[in-house]
């Protein structure tokens, strides 16, 4: 893939905005929609400086050169060896942009205390300010390319779902169905993992991020939550389903109804104009009118695209605005510790008009084994 002029121009609208002299992008998903080149978090930093007009500027490791000026992003390098270390290539870049004594926007949830020290170190007039969620922003709105790479995504992800099912029996372990899980989505070609596999039994599936479990065998009558998703071209899927091996008792039946009922609101209330803290009280209230209140344990969903977590947080209080492109999980559940739990999640997209699903699984109970 190449890197798309429009997505700097978003990035330079957010320096303005924010009254910032320059930005700085480290390895991670920004860095990615940029540039569109991949890169990793490790010893050696990588550091993408842009100003408020003019070229970019890139302190890269000289083995990483190669494989970010293939994807055609423009940024003059400064390049260092692990013989050298990257003390003067950042020098030199700070010095060339002129930002001592400057205002430079960082990614305060990525960027790492010796990356800001370093800075600092070769700048020490410049203010250093932690612009993450405004950075971030600029991957808010997914475009038609991006809704197709995730919409694969979740295809995938679904389809393993499926084989998944049809293979689980009683006496199986948790392990056992998360390799069966993980096997379907690469042999359907997903490029990796949104996350680790989430497969929880029993009085495991209150748990809302419980562990995998080695020595547990499925029991007949038992929940079997499933939280999950397959990655294409980076892109993310975070899908939830609930079921139940070979048979489901009245209150599991209940609980499940009234999840299954919130689901739909979430879905039903998303659209341009409503904010993200409506859909989650709404959703929520779903679940409190039913009589299970006490057993909500987290907020109706989050942002997804390149990161498995962002904006728009789908949370009480949350007064951002919905807007037509914002992918996000509605993700309701119910957790009685010590027995069940259950949550259905989709992922969303806002539409001009409302919302669309873009996942299909049925959301019906469903039994098996």
């Amino acid at each position: 893939m190449k890197a798309q002029p429009h997505r700097l121009d978003k990035l330079r609208q957010v320096i303005q905005e924010q009254n910032l002299d320059a930005t700085v992008l480290v390895p991670g998903p920004n860095l990615r929609y940029l540039t569109a080149s991949v890169h990793f978090l490790m010893e050696r930093p990588l550091l993408l400086f842009t100003p408020r007009s003019g070229q970019s500027v890139i302190v890269i490791p000289a083995l990483e050169y190669d494989h970010f000026a293939s994807h055609g992003f423009d940024a003059k390098p400064f390049k260092w060896t692990d013989q050298e270390g990257y003390d003067n290539a950042l020098a030199a870049a700070l010095a060339a942009l002129g930002l001592d004594g400057k205002r430079i926007g960082v990614e305060g949830q990525l960027m790492r205390f010796f990356e800001g020290a370093a800075i600092k170190r070769h700048a020490p007039n410049a203010e250093v300010v932690d612009a993450h969620h405004a950075i971030s922003a600029i991957r808010l709105q997914k475009d038609a390319e991006e809704l197709a790479t995730q919409r694969r995504a979740i295809e995938i992800s679904e389809q393993a779902l499926g084989r998944t099912l049809e293979q689980v029996k009683a006496g199986m372990t948790e392990r056992d169905v998360m390799k069966i899980l993980v096997a379907h989505m690469t042999d359907l070609g997903g490029d990796g993992l949104s996350f680790e596999p989430l497969v929880l039994a029993g009085e495991n599936s209150a748990r809302p991020h419980g562990k995998v479990r080695d020595d547990y065998a499925i029991r007949p009558g038992d929940a079997l939550l499933f939280d999950y998703g397959a990655t294409y071209h980076g892109y993310a899927a975070d899908i939830t389903r609930t079921v139940f091996v070979e048979s489901v008792s009245d209150e599991q039946r209940a609980i499940y109804e009234a999840v299954k009922k919130a689901n739909e609101v979430g879905r039903m209330t998303s659209r341009p104009g409503m904010t993200a803290g409506k859909v989650d009280e709404e959703t929520a209230q779903t679940m409190r009118d039913a009589g299970f209140g006490d057993y909500i344990l987290h907020r109706t969903g989050h942002g997804l695209g390149l990161d498995i977590h962002e904006a728009p947080y789908i949370v009480k209080g949350n007064e951002q605005v919905l807007e037509p492109g914002m992918v996000y999980t509605i993700e309701p559940g119910l957790y009685v510790s010590g027995s069940v739990g259950v949550r259905i999640e989709d992922n969303v997209v806002v539409t001009e008009d409302g919302c669309e699903s873009l996942t299909t699984f049925t959301r019906d109970l469903l039994i098996v084994g």
